[in-house]
């Protein structure tokens, strides 16, 4: 389907417009995965899964989250652009 056959369909009212998307190749920037590796002391390690446990979630992802609010924070407060 043609890109302005597409947006005929949507502006027409038809929002079920998911059967017309390949997906299979669908990609949202900025967001690629890539691995490292970061050593911690125990304490922190514990502290973590301790807090991952208490909230529900795994230690992979509390890290995450942790990391990405304290760099949109700092984001914030250096008026720096940061993609989530």
């Amino acid at each position: 389907m043609k890109a302005k056959d597409f947006d005929k369909k949507f502006d027409l009212g038809n929002r079920d417009i998911i059967d017309d998307l390949d997906l299979s190749t669908a990609r949202r920037i900025n967001q690629e995965q890539k691995r490292i590796n970061v050593d911690f002391p125990a304490w922190v390690v514990e502290s973590l899964d301790r807090e991952a446990a208490r909230i529900g979630v795994t230690r992979q992802s509390i890290i995450k989250v942790w990391l990405v609010e304290r760099l949109k924070a700092e984001a914030a407060n250096n008026h720096s652009i940061v993609t989530p």
